[in-house]
């Protein structure tokens, strides 16, 4: 004959008895949004910590471009792979000054620009972040991206607050919604002065210019003339690089948000 049940049973089998801690029903819950908020932030936050990385570029741009793609999208691949490199090799990401190292590469970790400035990175020996994002459409890290740098997000907003926090620098090349999306996340900091000033820079202006008419907001009042001042154009990751340089991008120090 078994045994005859515990007459605790049934309290000790209630999800309510279950440590909170290990009740994913309970963490996944509408009233734990703001706790998952959170410990998104915590576990990069930690893993950038013990990296000791004080500051970043963050390299945006579509995910759809291919290295033998069509047009100008080979270019735009080649030119965020070089600027990948030349930032990783000239900018202190390869090395710790003091406690710190500064001006790693940082994308969102998914495929096109952002696997490219990774791949730079990791061709030219240096560590590089990958904010990833959960998408419907399932986005998988790239290949190049350190891993233990490559995160995954469910929220968007806290996505977009680990790549502005550390930023010293923006280099945006072509891409689609999601580009111009971070661009003008950080455009809008900057403009209301939310973030410290933070070098801009667009690789491609023929592109640029063709999505993005400044003209067009600044004859219809929506923009002031200094606001035209928060980027500048370049022509590929070289002039790119050179127009950080003259913004003293190779000093330590990093952005705070």
């Amino acid at each position: 004959m078994p045994d005859s049940p515990l007459p605790n049973a049934a309290q000790m089998a209630s999800p309510s008895y279950q440590l909170a801690a290990l009740d994913q029903d309970f963490l996944l819950g509408d009233s734990m949004r703001g706790v998952r908020f959170l410990l998104e932030y915590a576990k990069a936050e930690e893993a950038l910590r013990r990296w000791s990385i004080r500051s970043t570029i963050v390299v945006f741009g579509g995910a759809r471009v291919r290295e033998d793609g069509p047009g100008r999208q080979a270019f735009w691949y080649e030119q965020a792979r070089t600027f990948g490199r030349i930032a990783s090799q000239r900018g202190g990401a390869l090395r710790i000054t003091g406690d710190a190292r500064d001006n790693v590469i940082a994308t969102g970790g998914g495929p096109g620009i952002m696997e490219a400035a990774n791949r730079g990175a990791a061709e030219a020996g240096a560590p590089s972040i990958g904010f990833n994002i959960t998408l419907p459409a399932e986005q998988v890290p790239n290949a190049y991206s350190t891993p233990d740098l490559t995160f995954r997000f469910h929220y968007f907003a806290m996505r977009k607050m680990h790549l502005a926090m550390r930023a010293r620098a923006l280099v945006v090349l072509p891409g689609g919604f999601g580009t111009l999306d971070e661009l003008f996340e950080i455009l809008t900091l900057q403009q209301t002065g939310k973030a410290p000033p933070t070098p801009i820079v667009l690789i491609d202006e023929r592109y640029w210019r063709s999505v993005f008419n400044v003209e067009a907001l600044l004859e219809n009042g929506m923009l002031s003339p200094e606001d035209t001042k928060l980027f500048c154009f370049a022509a590929d990751a070289e002039e790119a690089w050179a127009k950080l340089e003259q913004r003293g991008i190779t000093h330590a120090g990093g952005a705070g948000a």
